[in-house]
């Protein structure tokens, strides 16, 4: 479960999950599905990702924007993620496939992901984790 909200010029980004793992990885394809149908995209080839941060919350933003360095580095859009959390450190991976203008619905261009309305929390049973994104 993921989702986007409004905010001014910009977007946000939301992601739910059981576990801290998977609202990680939702909060990604939340920010995914801004730029580019995420649906379109096959899960054909994968990126390694390795970040760490002082605390929880600027891990969620260091995820996201290594998210974006990687796509940008490598020409890909990614759809599916996996993510294992250890305190303040995450190892992930980014599955998806090389940008193909041809096939895949191209929306906004995100620029990277910022601090404001940052919030990795857990609500009842659900763990949330959500920023705004620059576009």
């Amino acid at each position: 479960m993921y989702e986007t909200f409004e905010h001014r010029a910009d977007i946000g980004v939301r992601g739910y999950g059981k576990s801290l793992e998977e609202a990680f990885e939702n909060g990604a394809k939340a920010m995914f599905s801004v730029m580019v149908d995420i649906e379109g995209v096959r899960p054909v080839e994968t990126e390694e990702i390795i970040c760490e941060a002082p605390d929880i919350e600027i891990l969620f933003v260091e995820w996201l924007n290594n998210l974006i360095s990687h796509a940008h580095l490598s020409g890909k859009l990614f759809s599916c993620f996996k993510v294992e959390i250890t305190e303040n450190s995450l190892k992930g991976l980014a599955i998806g496939e090389r940008i193909d203008k041809n096939r895949h619905h191209i929306m906004t261009e995100v620029k990277g992901a910022t601090y404001s309305n940052l919030k990795v929390d857990k609500e009842d049973d659900m763990f949330v984790a959500q920023c705004i994104v620059d576009v």
